[in-house]
């Protein structure tokens, strides 16, 4: 089957769109593509890590703090986009393969457990904008106001969210590990990785280099993980649309960098064709979009224009939001 020509009004279904090749095509994994994103991600932590080991000028060793957080809490993003990847087993071909670096490089170093976010994720997929929606609580309470989006910023920077996120992680891991496998799993796995990095930076001589590490998950990475939830669902129009209930992000080349790496913020052909390789996200777009199948679907141009909307309560900007009657995601009428 030839690929379908260029269309100039959007297909009955989005999948009219895409030939069965190139659908096969898309969804292709390739290893050493998802090698080369597992170590970018580790490179680019290290790379802080040294810049700030190396910094010359000791006046202004803050800002180089402050940008290696920002860098690392983004990689700590990346290596849970990764994880998430390998929950839908797309990230590697070998599924052994798939778990094992999913978890290990990706899963653990984080304190997240792939097993357990497999089940969770995954009912996020079928449920998406439901009542059954796992994660339908990170998409109810928007818009708020701009004051409160600013307390919700100075609590991830201040760490109060991050130390909040530990609770969690330690209740759910080390506090059951006696008694639940699966938890005793995922502490050990923690534990093991983040022990591991401390004696390889200690290897180099700088074991205090740690502290960007635990620092970046308590602050930084929090503030990047909120800002990409409420981009990929908050406020999205229409809860029960393949192509409305879910938003991608047209990301610069910085908030690739320090906001959106892998790929995540392709997050609507994501829902579409769930196990498409992060890599090869872009290129799903770029078909949809050029044969008109994304004509009126959920695509912003920036980040800042995301929250913007979602902080626009009380304001004239503030969107008519309509609540579901079976309590599953509003449906979102632009001003």
């Amino acid at each position: 089957m030839s690929a379908p020509s260029v269309r100039t009004e959007a297909p009955a279904r989005w999948r009219d769109a895409l030939s069965r090749e190139e659908i096969a095509a898309l969804l292709e994994p390739s290893d050493w593509r998802s090698w080369v994103s597992v170590a970018v991600d580790w490179g680019l932590v290290f790379a802080a890590m040294a810049l700030v080991a190396v910094w010359p000028h000791l006046p202004t060793l803050p800002l180089a703090i402050v940008f290696a957080l920002f860098v690392i809490g983004a990689r700590q993003l990346g290596l849970a986009v990764l994880m998430h990847e390998a929950a839908h087993r797309s990230l590697f071909g070998d599924r052994r393969v798939n778990d094992l670096v999913g978890s290990w490089l990706c899963a653990y170093p984080v304190w997240s457990d792939l097993f357990a976010y497999r089940a969770y994720h995954l009912q996020h997929h079928a449920k998406t904008g439901t009542a059954e929606d796992p994660d339908l609580g990170l998409v109810l309470p928007f818009p708020i106001t701009a004051a409160s989006l600013r307390r919700k910023v100075w609590r991830d920077l201040s760490g109060r969210t991050g130390w909040k996120f530990a609770r969690g992680a330690w209740a759910r891991t080390a506090a059951r590990a006696r008694t639940d496998a699966h938890a005793r799993r995922a502490f050990v796995g923690f534990a093991t990785t983040n022990l591991a990095l401390v004696a390889l930076l200690a290897v180099a001589g700088h074991p205090e280099l740690y502290l960007l590490w635990a620092g970046a998950w308590l602050t930084t990475n929090t503030l990047v993980t909120r800002i990409r939830s409420i981009a990929e669902h908050a406020l999205a129009p229409e809860p029960g649309d393949d192509l409305n209930n879910t938003r991608t992000t047209l990301a610069r080349t910085w908030e690739r960098f320090l906001i959106a790496p892998n790929r995540v913020n392709y997050h609507l052909e994501h829902h579409l064709l769930m196990t498409v390789p992060h890599y090869r996200l872009p290129e799903m777009h770029r078909l949809l979009r050029e044969r008109g199948a994304l004509d009126g679907a959920c695509v912003e141009t920036s980040y800042w224009a995301i929250l913007r909307r979602a902080a626009s309560k009380g304001t004239d900007r503030e969107p008519v939001v309509e609540r579901s009657a079976l309590r599953g995601a509003p449906r979102v009428f632009a001003r």
